[in-house]
């Protein structure tokens, strides 16, 4: 299964609607083809139907066996795109990096960093007890290991 060619099917189907774009392409060895597909406002079940279409339509089962998935994201899997971080603006985010491992709402995604900010309680500078404090973390993308959007029930 030539990978380019799925590829440049998908991107093509994708130019139809310039909210989606392509999170990941797997083909494995037995030509089975995993598209995930996510978009800034969601992927409804129609447009996975259209793409499908659209690549499957393009090849001949005579010719190549395969199949094909299209499916979004699983909220379990991590964050990939920068444009999947903008997407999930105000919602927790758990990040791993080489040093931490921190969880808040992101409040920001730009070119080259994201924003983090939580709350938590800690000692007062005088006497006793403990204040609410708001903290604030920016990560530069490349030293994210991992990041993940928090389910809240």
């Amino acid at each position: 299964m030539d990978q380019t060619k799925v590829k440049d099917l998908i991107e093509e189907a994708l130019s139809l609607n310039e909210s989606l774009y392509l999170v990941d392409l797997v083909i494995s060895e037995n030509n089975k083809i995993q598209v995930t597909v996510d978009g800034d406002n969601g992927v409804p079940l129609s447009e996975c139907i259209r793409i499908s279409r659209s690549v499957d339509g393009n090849f001949d089962r005579e010719v190549e066996d395969f199949s094909l998935e299209v499916s979004t994201p699983d909220i379990s899997h991590p964050l990939k795109l920068k444009r999947q971080y903008v997407k999930n603006i105000n919602r927790i985010l758990k990040v791993k990096t080489d040093t931490d491992k921190l969880e808040g709402t992101l409040v920001e995604a730009d070119e080259d960093k994201i924003v983090l900010k939580w709350k938590v309680r800690e000692p007062k500078p005088i006497g006793k007890g403990k204040v609410t404090v708001e903290k604030t973390a920016t990560i530069e993308y490349k030293d994210i290991k991992e990041a993940k959007v928090k389910i809240v029930f």
